[in-house]
């Protein structure tokens, strides 16, 4: 028989020994509390609890409401990337049932009277294929981006073109057909000049690059590194084996062309130098820039012999004349005709209100000179004045400030003008067979006549 006494006794005292260690767990809790460092501890933590329930207690599982915006950015992003030809196909085919529903039945009489056609004015061009030929006017197609620099190669069969769609195309001079397209720069390509002694083209662009191209396998052999900045203009020194070059980095720099060596690095223009022109005879190379300045240099001793400061605006253009021993130089103020070797100043051509980007002469002393409006105007060299006018027009699809003329050259026969514009297009101009000769009384010598 179990003693239920003894058992419940021992029940108690073990009752008694918990709640005794209880109390003292109690007491150890209490006095860690009754420290400064625990209240404080257990202030701050209950402050948190409280501040977060305070703060989602009114919409305490209630949904956020959705963001439009971001659903509708991620909408259209998601047609784009993944239904974007679908888009497309659903656009043309409402354009095409709008076409249709306004074209009219054939044989239909609703009282419209219709015109006849009236010819296109010949000095429009007129776009067919890859060319559209008006009377004189070839204008060539196949660039992306302004058409900067034109060069003609010595044969007179091809010539070469680069634009700021970074590539360099090579056309065929008679029939105006693309050749072959060069790529290799990566920003817009500034300048482009063929060697008359060796067969290489050398292009310059904005990602401070200057290249040599074998024309023979139609690919890159030689890197100038050296600028600092985008290069503007290069040219080829028609007797040395010699490539100077000028950038915005207010340098021009003369580069040995087989070896890549910088023979001298020209300073003393503080902005832009734009253009660059060499010759065989002192001074070998002439260079115009923003700061308003064209500087004369001592190939020889690498300095400059000459600064000219005529000019008010910046110089943009240079070009020798084929055979005399001057230069001309353009802007945005005018034209200035200067003597070599000095640099002396003979005489203004004014009258081309628009910024001078490109001049080119011929032979024949027919100076020419092209504007950022589409502006050309045709000078007598000697007598300085100006015969002709033309206006290079925007083709299809571009605006009227697409009219500007970049660049320009004749090609070796001088009777044939290429121009590199801002509508992405090359235009070709040939001379009129059928015009006669026009004599005109200069104003100087009309002014003598009334005098005597």
């Amino acid at each position: 028989m179990v003693d239920v006494s003894a058992t419940n006794n021992e029940a108690s005292q073990q009752s008694q020994s918990e709640s005794s260690t209880q109390q003292h767990h109690n007491a150890q809790y209490q006095n860690d509390v009754d420290t400064p460092q625990q209240k404080q501890l257990l202030n701050l933590v209950f402050r948190s609890m409280k501040r977060t329930h305070d703060f989602f207690f009114h919409d305490y599982a209630i949904p956020p409401e959705p963001d439009t915006k971001a659903d509708e950015l991620w909408r259209s992003t998601k047609v784009r990337s993944e239904y974007g030809s679908v888009l497309k196909q659903v656009q043309d085919a409402k354009r095409r049932r709008e076409e249709e529903l306004l074209n009219l039945p054939k044989n239909a009489s609703n009282g419209i009277v219709l015109a006849p056609p009236v010819p296109v004015p010949s000095a429009a061009p007129l776009a067919i294929g890859d060319s559209s030929s008006a009377e004189g006017t070839t204008v060539i197609s196949g660039h992306t981006g302004w058409v900067r620099c034109v060069d003609v190669e010595p044969g007179n069969e091809w010539f070469a073109t680069g634009g700021a769609d970074r590539i360099v195309k090579i056309w065929d001079l008679a029939t105006g057909k693309l050749r072959l397209s060069l790529t290799g720069h990566v920003s817009a390509v500034r300048a482009c000049k063929v060697s008359h002694r060796h067969p290489f083209l050398f292009t310059g662009g904005e990602d401070k690059q200057v290249k040599c191209w074998d024309l023979e396998y139609n690919k890159v052999i030689r890197h100038y590194h050296g600028h600092l900045s985008a290069v503007q203009d290069l040219s080829i020194h028609p007797t040395l084996d010699i490539l100077v070059t000028c950038a915005r980095d207010a340098t021009a720099r003369v580069w040995d062309m087989r070896t890549k060596a910088q023979i001298h690095c020209f300073t003393g223009h503080t902005n832009t130098v734009a253009s660059v022109v060499t010759q065989a005879t002192d001074p070998q190379i002439i260079t115009g820039s923003h700061d308003t300045t064209i500087r004369l240099w001592d190939l020889a001793a690498g300095r400059s012999i000459a600064t000219l400061t005529h000019h008010k605006k910046s110089v943009r253009a240079l070009t020798l004349h084929p055979s005399l021993y001057m230069f001309a130089s353009g802007g945005a103020d005018n034209i200035k005709q200067w003597k070599c070797p000095e640099g002396e100043f003979i005489q203004n051509l004014s009258g081309h209100n628009a910024i001078v980007n490109s001049l080119v002469c011929n032979e024949d002393g027919v100076l020419i000179s092209g504007g950022d409006n589409g502006s050309m105007y045709f000078w007598d060299w000697k007598s300085g004045f100006c015969f002709q006018k033309e206006q290079s027009k925007a083709q299809p699809g571009s605006i009227d400030s697409e009219a500007g003329i970049f660049a320009m050259a004749f090609d070796q026969s001088g009777s044939r003008l290429i121009t590199g514009e801002a509508d992405k297009t090359i235009k070709m101009y040939r001379e009129d067979e059928t015009a006669v000769q026009v004599f005109h009384i200069l104003p100087f010598f009309l002014n003598e006549v009334e005098t005597m």
